[in-house]
This record gives structure tokens, sequence and C-alpha cells, in this order.
């Protein structure tokens, strides 16, 4: 038996994936569901897994599979022997998903610079609002400098490739042609803060030759493994 909340959420999730074919991010199911807080939804998906309904993917963005629906959600029964509901899962039927879908490049530090990594670790589809998802690229978050933005550690951010930005932006910063990090952008005269997004780290300066960017941030997606 369900209570109404995890009904509720179990059918938005349900509906969000078969339409879009990615299931909603924690900010989007606490709007859907007008709860104060993500812990809120953290908790009814792990009562919805206790109870069959629902269980997350590992290694997959936005990796929820619905396993089943409550009867009160099925206009007509199933005939008997067999099982009418197909399970939604994340890009299933979608034979263009693949198409759709763009390069994970590696891990990019929200918190001390690491060397940035080039080869494709994973694919994942970006939203469709998205024009041309030929000049996007994905990368993994590793830190916690940009919590504040709503960036966690593990996080998947969608970047369009650009190597130009508006001050405020959040972007891919090459430093020196060795370390990327992830950052919001600062034009500070002739130069270039990269500003992070927590206040347990601190603004660092650099000339405008030492500071290249890669890409701006344009779409993020979670996974909840």
């Amino acid at each position: 038996m369900l209570t109404s909340k995890q009904k509720e959420l179990l059918l938005f999730i349900h509906e969000r994936i078969k339409d879009d074919g990615v299931s909603p991010s924690f900010d989007e199911m606490k709007e859907a569901l007008n709860l104060a807080s993500k812990s809120g939804i953290h908790r009814l998906i792990v009562a919805l897994e206790e109870r069959g309904f629902l269980r997350r993917l590992p290694n997959r963005a936005r990796a929820l599979e619905v396993l089943k629906m409550p009867d009160a959600a099925t206009s007509t029964a199933p005939p008997r022997g067999r099982q009418m509901f197909r399970p939604s899962v994340v890009d299933a039927g979608r034979p263009d998903a693949v198409a759709k879908s763009i390069p994970v490049l590696g891990r990019i530090a929200a918190g001390v610079p690491i060397t940035a990594i080039q080869d494709e670790i994973d694919r994942v589809t970006p939203p469709d609002h998205l024009a041309d998802k030929s000049n996007h690229y994905a990368l993994e978050v590793q830190g916690d400098s940009m919590i504040d933005a709503g960036i966690l550690d593990g996080d998947i951010v969608i970047l369009n490739r650009t190597d130009s930005a508006d001050s405020g932006d959040i972007v891919v910063a090459l430093i020196d042609d060795e370390e990327a990090t992830l950052k919001r952008l600062r034009k500070k005269g002739a130069s270039v803060a990269l500003e992070a997004a927590n206040p347990a780290y601190e603004t660092r300066i650099f000339g405008p030759d030492r500071v290249r960017i890669q890409g701006r941030l344009v779409a993020l997606v979670r996974r909840y493994d």
C-alpha cells in the first residue's frame, strides 16, 4: 500500500520517463510534489525501492527504473497470466537515444583543479532543448566547491563547447594549459577570476593569458546511485 505522496511521485517519474526518455531531477520532483526539501524526495524514493516499485540503476545518469505501477493507476486489468505494464527505463524504447547522446569526456574538479581527462568514459542523453548536440560534451563533477550553485559531487555537467563566456557564467577553465576546473567566471578588468560557490574555497585570480575557456555550462544531470 502506497501513501498518496509515494504514488504521486511514482506516477510523475513514470510519465516523465515515458514522455522525455529521462527521469526527472530531484529539484523537478520536489517542485512537482510541492515539498520543501530534496531530502523528502530521497525518503520517498527509498520507500518505493523497498516496496519494489522503483529501482536505481548503477553508473547511469538519472538512473531510475519503474518496475511496476499501483493497481489504481491502471485503467484496465491485464489479461490473466500476462503483465501488461512495461517498465519505463531511461532511454528504453527510444531508437534515437544513442544518436542524441553526447560523450562524457572524463572528470572535472569542482574544488582543487585536476588534470582534464579527454577520453570518453560514458555517454549521456542531454535535454531535448539543446539544439546542436554535436557542439556539446559532458564531464563528471568531482568535489564540492560548486554546491551552492546546485552542482554536487558525482553530477554530470553538460557544456557548450566554446572558448568564450560572459562574466557570471559557470565554465570549464583550463589553467596554464595543464589543469581544468569548473568555476564561475568573473572578469575583473584585465584579470580573470574563477569563483567557487562554496565559502570554504577562495576565489582564484589569474592573468588573461593563463586561462582558456573550454566550455560553458548549459545543463546538469544527476546520478541516483
